[in-house]
């Protein structure tokens, strides 16, 4: 068994403070391409699952007959910071299905867009279930609820929401999935090996080539994150940056506990990575040293430098130390 992988480092001043190990995987539609780690390793994808989530909700017929954008496509697979621009597409969607927000089943949760999180609170508004960042996912459950005429307890296992996504998720990663953990939006969360995700990023890569109504779907999801990089995640956020700093179109998403993947068209790759203990900074450093590798980005653009290597300042702005890429991951 091939033990845990250094992926980042970070540095107090000349001092290494703390290493991160993980497992990370660039597949083919074949399998493992490359590997750091052990790309057995079983963990939950948590929020970078979503686009395998949201797949159901357009090769069922749902998105179309509902009359769904590609900015709400993008936005069913997104984890988003609840600023307006999403709070105002979500409660329209919504709005427009007839439900209303206590219809969602992901929790309340703060917004993370500081200007609003502020006026809220000078306002005395309480947050509400359309600022949780899975509003959008939820949506989009909402809508293939909708669509089959299912009950109301949509994250219930054993809905045929998650009942089909269960089946995609396992379709893609090539899979069974051993189970499930339950989300922070109250979702089931579906296992399955780094390796086995990577492998289902590159489905989505090499989606667009295929013509069955998965992988039709697959590609639309596809070119919806990437039309719409705001969507998916705001200002600031790794997943937005890193697609809008890209060369190529690729899809990007960030999944809760140090988890990320990549999809790659024009190279038909996909990437999982999973850091063990669960730091977000190590993870966006090892997602950005991948892109590099693979030619996606450019380790000079200031978006991408700030994932890769950022700085690490104190509460007095003084810069203290740095994480950075572990040496196998470098370029």
């Amino acid at each position: 068994m091939t033990a845990p992988a250094l992926l980042a480092e970070t540095y107090r001043g000349p001092f290494l403070e703390n290493a991160h190990f993980g497992h990370a995987v660039i597949s083919d539609a074949l399998g493992v391409v490359e590997a750091w780690g052990e790309g057995e390793t079983i963990v939950l994808p948590r929020s970078s699952s979503k686009m395998i989530q949201a797949l159901p909700l357009v090769a069922s017929g749902a998105a179309d007959h509902f009359h769904l954008t590609e900015a709400q496509l993008a936005l069913a697979c997104a984890s988003h910071e609840g600023a307006p621009l999403h709070v105002e597409a979500v409660s329209k969607w919504l709005n427009d299905l007839g439900y209303n927000e206590p219809d969602l089943i992901c929790g309340p949760q703060t917004s993370r867009d500081k200007e609003l999180k502020l006026q809220m609170i000078r306002d005395g508004e309480k947050p509400c279930r359309i600022h949780n960042n899975c509003s959008g996912k939820h949506a989009g459950f909402l809508t293939l609820t909708k669509y089959l005429q299912a009950g109301a307890d949509y994250v219930d296992p054993a809905h045929p929401v998650q009942k089909t996504c269960r089946d995609v998720f396992e379709t893609i990663t090539d899979r069974d999935s051993p189970g499930f953990g339950v989300d922070g939006c109250s979702a089931p969360n579906f296992a399955t090996s780094v390796a086995a995700m990577a492998k289902g990023m590159a489905w989505f890569a090499g989606a667009h080539k295929r013509e069955d109504a998965l992988s039709v779907a697959g590609a639309r999801l596809v070119q919806a994150m990437y039309a719409h990089p705001m969507m998916v995640a705001g200002h600031g956020r790794a997943c937005t940056l890193l697609m809008r700093a890209a060369n190529q179109p690729v899809a990007i998403k960030t999944g809760a506990d140090g988890y990320f993947i990549a999809i790659l068209p024009e190279q038909e790759l996909g990437v999982a990575l999973k850091v063990a203990d669960g730091t977000t900074r190590a993870a966006e450093s090892a997602i950005a040293a991948i892109l590099v590798k693979l030619g996606v980005v450019d380790a000079n653009h200031p978006d991408v430098q700030r994932f890769l290597c950022p700085d690490i300042r104190n509460w007095d702005g003084l810069v203290t130390g740095q994480v950075r890429p572990a040496i196998t991951m470098a370029h």
